[in-house]
């Protein structure tokens, strides 16, 4: 997996960190991150899915209400976030690799409340990962690399490719939660 430390640390940036990464190294990338939040959710059960876990730094600015911006979020909540944002960057680079200049966001997030059970934050996953691999085949055979836009002043400008990694960052950033609610819930399961 990529190693987005020098990029939270502002000694490179995603563009910098991208750079040499082909279509290739896109799906390989893509394959290893859902993998990986498989990983972290496979001994879970489904009341893992809706437990609600400890967070003190929960703090959701884009909450529904404000009675919900400092909620922890369940399992549940953050595969579909997380998935949420990979396919829309994966979306916007397609759109980008085709020549289009971006015109702003493209995103759904499935409601969270409706994913109460493992074998559907499975399905979430995988289903992800399919819409994420096909928005690569959208690619053309020429991508417009040289087509680049600055998303938020602090990162720089961002191509096709930049722009396909900042979804795989944003899953980055939610490993270390998923593992702490998996752990938080498995520990709180009662003795059979």
């Amino acid at each position: 997996m990529l190693d987005f430390t020098p990029v939270r640390n502002k000694v490179i940036t995603v563009a910098e960190l991208s750079a040499e990464l082909t279509v290739a190294d896109l799906r390989a990338l893509t394959h290893e991150m859902v993998d990986t939040m498989l990983a972290l959710i496979a001994s879970c059960t489904d009341a893992d899915v809706v437990f609600q876990p400890i967070d003190p730094m929960a703090n959701d600015p884009f909450a529904a209400s404000a009675d919900e911006a400092s909620v922890a979020w369940t399992l549940g909540h953050v595969i579909v976030h997380t998935t949420a944002s990979a396919e829309e960057s994966a979306f916007l680079a397609a759109e980008m690799a085709r020549g289009v200049p971006n015109h702003g966001r493209s995103r759904y997030e499935t409601p969270w409340q409706s994913v109460t059970t493992i074998a559907q934050c499975r399905q979430r996953l995988e289903e992800s990962r399919r819409m994420r691999l096909a928005s690569l085949d959208m690619w053309p055979d020429s991508p417009h690399f040289d087509l680049t836009y600055r998303p938020w002043p602090s990162a720089g400008e961002i191509n096709c490719v930049a722009r396909f990694v900042l979804g795989l960052y944003h899953d980055d950033d939610h490993l270390a939660q998923i593992a702490d609610i998996v752990r938080q819930a498995c520990g709180a399961r009662v003795p059979a």
